[in-house]
């Protein structure tokens, strides 16, 4: 992330160097960029992955739709139709087989109630990811940046505030790496496609697309999980995850038809 944010903050220096002047009043909405799209979401998740397979970890964050929706009525005061609450209740009884349902690997990363905390991690990253995209559309549509400076901000203090915690809580001979060539290579490939392409253009869709179309449109995610999580890992998908995003999928479906409701009406 670190890396990520110098590399795309020295290409706004290139290309213009006004957009890399932080404005007034905004410092606390990118530090809050930094610690929870940057930070709690991607330190989060990774913990959670150790212990968890790929399609489920995804599958997991493809509920951000909902979260978005609840913070929205929380935060913003957003009032929800009764359809929208039908489709968040839907939603959340859909996750529940799939959480439900545990390998010896989370077993090992302990539990609270019926659930691991591998399995909380993720949903606290996921949570922590749904903010963070809320405070990037405030960053770009109210105060002028562009995704690129957001996010190269963000990436470079939460990076930063990352390697710190590693460094208190990790062991470094020199660094806390052991396989150092497919660290580089996987960094690289993290650096280019996540970092460089992802998030910016997931930002640059978010000037033109709402965040609940972007988070349907993500529903398709564990679909791909699934495919590659089989190619290059061998993971096989159980029945509890087709049965989770079978409901899942009915109430985001349900959530996002009153959504589009809602737009016609105001159109």
């Amino acid at each position: 992330m670190a890396i990520a944010g110098i590399l795309m903050l020295g290409f706004q220096a290139l290309r213009c160097r006004k957009e890399l002047i932080i404005k007034k009043g905004t410092i606390l909405r990118l530090c809050s960029l930094a610690f929870f799209n940057i930070y709690i979401t991607n330190t989060s998740e990774f913990w959670g992955l150790k212990h968890l397979t790929s399609f489920k970890t995804c599958f997991i964050y493809s509920l951000s739709p909902f979260v978005a929706a609840l913070l929205s009525f929380l935060f913003f005061k957003e009032k929800l139709h009764y359809k929208k609450w039908i489709g968040l209740a839907v939603g959340f009884c859909g996750l529940l087989p799939v959480l439900l349902s545990h390998t010896s690997l989370e077993e090992a990363a302990g539990s609270l109630w019926v659930f691991s905390r591998a399995e909380l991690a993720v949903v606290v990253a996921a949570i922590s990811g749904v903010y963070g995209w809320m405070v990037l559309k405030q960053l770009v549509q109210e105060n002028g940046y562009s995704p690129i400076t957001a996010n190269g901000y963000s990436m470079l203090f939460g990076g930063v505030l990352a390697l710190s915690h590693s460094l208190i809580v990790e062991e470094w001979t020199p660094i806390p790496v052991t396989d150092v060539w497919p660290f580089v290579g996987c960094t690289f490939f993290l650096i280019a496609i996540s970092n460089c392409i992802c998030y910016n253009l997931y930002g640059h869709l978010l000037k033109t697309f709402s965040a609940t179309f972007m988070s349907f449109a993500g529903l398709t995610t564990p679909l791909f999980t699934v495919f590659f999580g089989y190619l290059v890992h061998g993971e096989v998908t159980n029945m509890s995850f087709w049965v989770s995003f079978s409901i899942v999928a009915s109430g985001l479906l349900l959530f996002y038809l009153e959504e589009l409701k809602k737009k016609a009406i105001q159109i």
